[in-house]
């Protein structure tokens, strides 16, 4: 039996063995065991045949070979007779698949190509009665031999044009359109399509607009985006479509649907963007007057703006090169239609096109310096007359607006590198009413009622584009309007509303990035005048001033003189007694300024760090102990201290932190004092205590410098040594931010050693912190020194080092009956992230740490909660609460069926915040798995409604997602239970009763059948 009997046997019912067969078959062809001839006349009664199955199977089996063989096995002449043959066989099927094969191969030549091209055309009406699969295929084909062979077949001109559009027509297939749209557009732009060009055009505009959905689940990808780009790119491709384009578009553009506008719209801008100008300009008028009722009459937001940036693509391509502001050119004929109806709409500056109408001055303005100078020349003067010619604040304040708009695109113009810039050989069109309107603008922000703040807003960012626009103002005159912003931000009575003022800082900041040494000359001295050298608890108002400095930092020169002159200011602060308030105040802005620069490539790093790092924590150690300004021995003033100290310490060379790292704790001060380092020493009074604050800042920065601290003997019985130690003051410490502030050196301690499981004595200490701290002789054992533990556990899973073993012990913490809840309560820091042990200081963090705890937490407090006694249990539903705060929600829905029932039986605690953070959770849970609740959404419902009002909300998350057959028999418990909360004092609890209760009743009822 031949090979091609067994195909056709194996065919239908083993498609497999089938391919096999073809595959020994073109094996035997390449070894030369057999030959072509042989193989073609052994199909010789099958591809005769009188049933159209077998004929089809054989050509298959053909195909399936050459698919098979190897490139370079056909001589060109065997090329030309399997083509040949192919395209005779072409409507037997499978015929397709050998011809894409064929194709491909390097001895195809032009020859084959027309050949097959034409065997495609001349079936194409038997070729588009097959399958999707198939006619992919084809169009595959055709695909290829566009790709390989354009020239062949744009050699055969008309033939080609019609026999292509008349194989596409009636396609639905997405896959199939992509390939089409993408051939189309090729014979667009690359052929001579004079003569056929409507034709072509009714090849592809039939098909808008696109209107397909992927179906779920779409294995293919394609969405309607692709095919709307694909069929647009089509339209937009030659402009001889634009006498067939043109008028249905706008036909088009009349439509009800949204969707359908915008795609209307955006292949408005794509033709406009890539039709020559001379049709452009046949049709600017008539499109301007359909596209004006969109911009001027907004009903969609969307769809006002896409006609915006139709409107500017047109006059960009009549603006395309043009330096001539005569108004008998094509752009200048467009804009005088435009700015004549909308000085005509501008008469009336209240009326409800006014402000769209400045809008598209705006946007055509930005296209190009002749489009400004034409729309300058033809309404700032009319908008002046009018503005001068009403009395009315309202009117004033609608024309205010469309200069201000206008202005904004000069800015754009001569700033934005996306735009063309403002054309040198063109005058500035603005110059001429400069000074009038700088006046305009001056006597509204300085002279209006103080309520009319928008009037006044508008004045400013007037007067804020004149300055922006290069060499239109002189320097004095910027000068002026930057005095004036320092009155407006300075001015403490109830004339400067808020909004005003934080605008009057935003343009400050703009002006510094143009001209620096006007704010150091101007702004600075005034801000710094306004501060006083001392404060009292009733002023704050240096908040407002230093609020501004910081925001006018941005420049360097800015924020070196800044952070000089602060500086000092708080040299003569801290010679005062006033509050500490104020001298935070100081600290804080300059750690702000710092924050926005690179220090460590800052010139003035060494200096920061003698006159800040060095010289204020001395002088903190100092004052602890009486010598110099209590204000530096407020907690709050040596948490920004530290901070602000850290940042300058961390960005110096690894050397130089070194050096400082010994100084952790004597904190640069030397000898001969009355300050006593913190380490080995009782008794100490609580302000000199709390400089362990500044030490753990100092610790933290230096980063693996800290080593130098404990490299005095041996280096693992040094650190064991300090933090032994330290253990011992966190368990005696009273003061909470003390307390806080020594558990975090210990973290960090133990988190950074160089040892891969942190040094040996970490979880020694952890399991029994009273004996590492040689306290366990003073102390009773059922101390609660939980935080202790909890701190070196967290340092030690961030690592994640010795995992297991550390969860394991925390986990047996919680039965215990003396300090279960604040062990309970400890799982809360285990994961949350820490400013201090954090990686940018050094800080060991491992990326699968909060996924490594949680997937061994939950299933152990899942299973010992259910064997703990009743009292211990709430201890696992908030140590849980606690782990799943940190945990994102991918790696919570792993466990979705194991968390659910603790969930809802921690509805049931006391604990408000608990609760709360349960509630978020089960909303959560409710948003990605809405099938997991199901069978739990009777009894969640009834504990929502339990808890607090808050929880209401998160009722209104079921329906929508959860089956209506499972809800609708709690929606009359629901719609009860939350009438009481109706009446709640707090507004937003009433809002989202009422919501959640809108929400139930407008579900249906379920059907006869349900």
């Amino acid at each position: 039996m031949s090979d091609v009997q067994h195909y056709l046997l194996k065919a239908d019912n083993d498609k497999a063995a089938a391919d096999q067969i073809a595959r020994a078959t073109a094996q035997n062809l390449e070894t030369k065991k057999t030959s072509l001839i042989d193989v073609v006349q052994s199909l010789g009664e099958y591809i005769n045949d009188e049933d159209s199955t077998i004929r089809s199977k054989a050509v298959t089996y053909l195909s399936h070979v050459i698919k098979a063989v190897p490139d370079g096995t056909f001589s060109r002449q065997q090329v030309q007779v399997l083509c040949q043959f192919l395209c005779d066989r072409i409507e037997d099927g499978g015929a397709i698949s050998g011809l894409k094969k064929l194709q491909g191969l390097a001895r195809f030549n032009n020859q084959m190509a027309i050949m097959t091209f034409r065997a495609l055309i001349e079936h194409f009406q038997d070729l588009m009665m097959r399958p999707h699969s198939q006619r992919l295929q084809i169009f595959e084909v055709l695909n290829d031999l566009m790709l390989k062979h354009r020239a062949a077949l744009k050699s055969l001109g008309v033939e080609a044009i019609i026999g292509i559009t008349d194989l596409v027509s009636g396609e639905k297939d997405p896959r199939s359109l992509m390939i089409i749209f993408s051939v189309l557009h090729v014979i667009a732009i690359e052929w001579d399509i004079t003569g056929q060009a409507e034709t072509l055009f009714d090849s592809f505009f039939c098909y808008f607009p696109i209107t397909f959905r992927p179906p779920p689940d779409d294995p293919f990808r394609i969405t309607a985006h692709d095919l709307k780009s694909r069929l647009r790119d089509c339209i937009s491709a030659s402009s001889q479509f634009a006498p067939f384009a043109f008028p249905q578009l706008v036909e088009k553009l009349e439509s009800t649907s949204p969707t359908v506008k915008k795609d209307v719209l955006q292949t408005l801008t794509a033709c406009a963007s890539s039709f020559s100008a001379a049709v452009m300009s046949h049709y600017s008028i008539t499109l301007w007057d359909s596209l004006k009722y969109e911009i001027l009459n907004v009903q969609d937001q969307d769809v006002a703006e896409d006609a915006l940036v139709a409107l500017q693509a047109i006059a960009t391509r009549l603006g395309k090169g043009l330096t001539s502001t005569h108004q008998t050119t094509p752009l200048a004929r467009y804009l005088r239609s435009i700015t004549k109806e909308c000085n005509e709409i501008l008469q009336e500056p209240q009326h409800k096109q006014a402000k769209p109408a400045g809008q598209i001055f705006s946007s055509l303005a930005t296209t190009s310096s002749v489009s400004l100078d034409l729309i300058a020349k033809a309404v700032v003067p009319p908008l002046l007359t009018l503005y001068q010619d009403t009395d009315s604040i309202a009117d004033q304040r609608a024309l205010l607006e469309v200069l201000v708009q206008i202005h904004n695109a000069a800015v754009a113009l001569d700033q934005d590198p996306g735009l063309p810039h403002l054309t040198p050989d063109l005058e500035n069109p603005l110059l001429p009413f400069k000074d009038r309107l700088f006046e305009l603008f001056s006597q509204v922000l300085m002279g209006s009622p103080s309520e009319e703040v928008s009037f006044r807003i508008e004045a400013l960012k007037g007067l804020l584009r004149l300055c922006q626009i290069r060499n239109h103002l002189q320097s004095n005159e910027i000068g002026l309007f930057v005095q004036y912003l320092d009155e407006l931000v300075l001015t403490e009575d109830s004339d400067v509303q808020e909004e005003v003022r934080n605008e009057a800082i935003t343009a400050l900041v703009e002006l510094s990035r143009l001209n620096p040494s006007l704010i150091i000359d101007i702004t600075f001295p005034a801000f710094l005048a306004k501060l006083p050298d001392e404060s009292t608890e009733a002023s704050t108002n240096y908040l407002i001033t230093l609020e501004g400095l910081a925001r006018l930092s941005e420049e360097r020169p800015i924020s070196d003189t800044l952070v000089r002159r602060l500086l000092n200011k708080l040299e003569t602060v801290l010679q005062s007694n006033g509050p500490a308030s104020y001298a935070q105040g100081l600290l804080s802005t300059i750690d702000y300024v710092l924050s926005k620069r690179d220090l460590s490539s800052d010139p003035n790093l060494s200096s920061y760090h003698e006159k800040i790092a060095v010289a204020l924590i001395r002088r903190a150690a100092l004052a602890s102990v009486g010598s110099g300004s209590q204000m530096l021995t407020q907690a709050l003033t040596l948490e920004i201290l530290g901070r602000l100290a850290g940042r300058i310490i961390g960005a110096l060379d690894e050397h130089k932190r070194r050096s400082v790292a010994v100084e952790s704790y004597t904190l640069f001060v030397g000898e001969g004092t009355s300050f006593v380092p913190i380490l080995y020493t009782d008794g100490l009074p609580e302000k000199q205590r709390l400089t362990m604050i500044l030490s753990t800042w100092i610790l933290a920065s230096v980063r693996s410098a800290a080593s130098a601290l404990y490299t005095m003997g041996d280096d693992d019985a040094d650190l064991e040594k300090i933090i032994n130690e330290l253990t011992r003051l966190a368990i005696l410490e009273p003061v909470p931010i003390i307390r806080s502030y020594i558990l975090r050196q210990i973290a960090l301690l133990v988190n950074r050693s160089s040892l891969p499981e942190g040094f040996p004595g970490a979880f020694n200490i952890m399991c029994d912190p009273l004996r590492a701290s040689q306290l366990h002789a003073y102390i009773s054992p059922t101390f609660d020194v939980s935080a202790v533990i909890f701190w070196i556990a967290k340092a030690l899973l961030f690592r994640l080092s010795r995992t297991e073993e550390v969860l394991e012990h925390i986990l047996g913490l919680l039965p215990n009956r003396s300090h279960g809840s604040a062990s309970a309560r400890g799982f809360g820091t285990l994961l949350a992230p820490d400013e201090i042990l954090s990686k940018e200081h050094g800080a060991v963090i491992r990326l699968l740490v909060r996924q490594k705890v949680f997937s061994i937490c939950v299933p152990r407090i899942a299973t010992n909660f259910r064997a703990a006694e009743s009292l211990a249990r709430p201890n696992y539903l908030i140590a849980l609460s606690g782990i799943l705060r940190h945990v994102p929600t991918e790696v919570m829905m792993m466990e979705v069926a194991t968390l659910l029932p603790l969930l809802l039986q921690s509805l049931d605690l006391p604990d408000q915040e608990v609760k709360a953070a349960t509630i978020e959770n089960l909303l959560m849970i409710g948003q990605e798995s809405p099938g997991a609740v199901e069978a739990h959404i009777r009894t969640l419902i009834d504990r929502l409604l339990q808890s607090a009002s808050n929880a209401r909300r998160s009722t209104t998350i079921f329906p929508g997602k959860v089956k209506e057959s499972v809800l609708l028999p709690c929606s009359s418990d629901v719609i009860r239970g939350i009438l009481p909360v109706l009446d709640d004092p707090k507004r937003k609890v009433r809002r989202a009763a009422v919501d959640c209760r809108a929400v139930w009743l407008n579900m249906d009822e379920p059907d006869a059948e349900d």
